[in-house]
């Protein structure tokens, strides 16, 4: 059974920083990992996603302050925000697949930006 375990969501003031780590267990084949976020009242958006091939890819809200990396050996994804801002509470969901499809999704994570 493919599990995507979340951590380091939380509260935080504008302009601040926090980062998000992923651990995937279960499965050794894994392609794209990402993460997403759903606001209050909001469909649920792609913030950044990465390939194995190192291929990656930002909304354009968050290009420039936020920074997914990987860690292939350990199967876990990490999303570096910076320069928060309040529009960015939500909570923040790890995805991944084994091709180009996100199939497995974490419990997700909320986050909090205060002005």
């Amino acid at each position: 059974q493919v599990q995507l375990v979340e951590s380091g969501g939380g509260f935080v003031q504008a302009g601040g920083s926090l980062r998000l780590s992923c651990a995937v267990s279960g499965t050794f084949i894994i392609n794209v990992m990402g993460w997403y976020r759903q606001a209050p009242g909001k469909q649920r958006e792609l913030v950044a996603s990465s390939t194995s091939g190192g291929m990656t890819n930002y909304a354009d809200s968050v290009k420039g302050r936020f920074t997914i990396s990987r860690d292939n050996a350990k199967y876990t994804v990490y999303l570096q925000m910076d320069s928060l801002k309040p529009e960015a509470t939500a909570v923040y969901y790890c995805a991944a697949g084994r091709t180009s499809v996100y199939t497995y999704w974490g419990q997700g994570a909320p986050v909090t930006v205060s002005s």
